[in-house]
């Protein structure tokens, strides 16, 4: 594994996580909300597309890596200028290998929004997204319930120790006060995504930034896996349908970026990254076979 820092165009950086032979179609990783390329599921779909022969490409959101980013605003699940910049600069590098792209979680909102956003002019011979968040109002709401507590209780203290060290640093547009007080993501979103990133409230964001308003016109042929209980979102938030360019598989079973082969207690061989890659293997040489 190596690593690169990417200067950006607005004099901040990423830090991009490598595993590449130099040869063969060239995957994009994009993790999730407070992931990294230690995740479970990075490292794994990493090794995955490694053995397969192809170069991998992590992209750590701002502030992800162990770094902290060098401007007062971070990163969310409707920004896709990082992810935008990086493709262009691997196509300008590597003109001649496929690229495409994974996203989980978080990263796969991101990666989904892109797209719609690039329609035809997307230079991604294909995508794949697994338990995304699509409605990030829906999803908000779902992280208030039950169990799913645990995960927004464990991912706002994350966040909420970054946004204080920023505080030491920068002039923000909200207090330590109001960040203490921020104990759910809507009131996270509300009173510190929100005012840092442009948007003008929680539901401003929620409406801009939600890839469920993109996927209609995606027109890169690409893979999304959901599982009905998904704890990140309501199995009504799911999207029913999808352009002929998008496959939608929905399982009953897999959690959240879970997709196990066999439920059994102990049985922890990973089915993921199998379909993962096998989508992605069959779709580049159909398509590239078709660019001919």
């Amino acid at each position: 594994m190596t690593t690169e820092c990417l200067e950006l165009p607005d004099g901040d950086f990423v830090d991009l996580a490598w595993r590449d032979a130099g040869n063969g179609p060239l995957v994009i990783v994009l993790h999730g909300l407070e992931g990294s390329v230690e995740s479970p599921y990075a490292r794994r779909i990493m090794a995955a597309i490694s053995a397969h022969g192809w170069g991998a490409c992590l992209l750590h959101f701002r502030g992800c890596s162990g770094r902290a980013n060098r401007l007062p605003r971070s990163y969310h699940s409707g920004d896709t200028g990082d992810l935008s910049f990086l493709v262009n600069t691997l196509r300008d590098r590597f003109p001649t290998r496929a690229l495409v792209a994974i996203g989980y979680s978080m990263g796969g909102n991101v990666l989904l929004k892109w797209l719609g956003e690039q329609g035809a002019e997307a230079p991604l011979a294909a995508a794949a997204a697994v338990s995304v968040p699509f409605d990030l109002e829906a999803a908000a709401r779902r992280l208030e319930q039950g169990f799913s507590r645990l995960y927004q209780y464990h991912l706002l203290q994350s966040l909420r120790g970054k946004m204080s060290a920023k505080l030491t640093r920068f002039k923000l547009p909200f207090t330590a006060q109001i960040l203490t007080a921020a104990r759910t993501f809507w009131h996270y979103d509300e009173f510190v995504t929100a005012p840092l990133h442009g948007f003008r409230n929680a539901a401003d964001y929620y409406a801009r930034s939600s890839a469920r308003f993109y996927l209609a016109t995606i027109r890169t042929p690409t893979l999304i896996l959901h599982a009905r209980d998904d704890p990140f979102l309501p199995e009504t938030a799911i999207p029913r349908a999808c352009p002929t360019t998008v496959t939608l598989e929905i399982h009953a079973r897999g959690g959240h970026v879970g997709f196990l082969t066999d439920p059994a207690p102990g049985w922890t061989r990973p089915w993921l990254e199998s379909r993962l890659v096998h989508y992605l293997q069959t779709t580049v040489f159909r398509e590239t076979a078709g660019c001919g």
